[in-house]
């Protein structure tokens, strides 16, 4: 199998609802989810050159969104946030708004007060620092 033709990763059903209700009603179903505000990001598969879309969770700085590469603890980075890295222009949708946007990680005198508010956002951000020892990227993305 060459990479071009390498299946993209399955979702998660319940992470792949999401994004399906999200969608079919501009976010009106799925723009909160268990009580927090989340978007929808499209990046480019760095290897695959296709549109991968996630449901993240995000906060707001002025007109920036801030979204957070925790994957959970996990020891690696998310590949979504390897793929913008490889290519930051990615397309977002904010409930009913889709825009496209430039993803750039925060830089360290940015990261501590975006850390702190997604970490108000969502707690379990600070637990899963601590299962890591990269330090979790928080993601910022600019409206072009």
């Amino acid at each position: 199998m060459t990479q071009q033709s390498r299946p993209v990763r399955r979702l998660p059903d319940w992470m792949a609802d999401h994004m399906r209700r999200y969608v079919e009603t501009n976010g009106a179903d799925g723009h909160l989810w268990n009580g927090v505000p989340t978007l929808l990001l499209t990046t480019t598969g760095r290897k695959s050159g296709q549109p991968q879309m996630l449901p993240l969770i995000y906060g707001r700085t002025g007109d920036r969104y801030v979204v957070v590469a925790s994957k959970g603890g996990a020891p690696q980075h998310p590949a979504w946030v390897l793929n913008l890295v490889a290519q930051p222009c990615v397309k977002v949708q904010v409930a009913a708004d889709r825009f496209d946007a430039r993803a750039r990680t925060a830089n360290a005198a940015e990261r501590p007060a975006l850390w702190q508010q997604m970490a108000k956002i969502l707690p379990a951000y600070q637990e899963y620092q601590t299962r890591t020892s990269r330090e979790i990227p928080v993601v910022i993305l600019e409206r072009i």
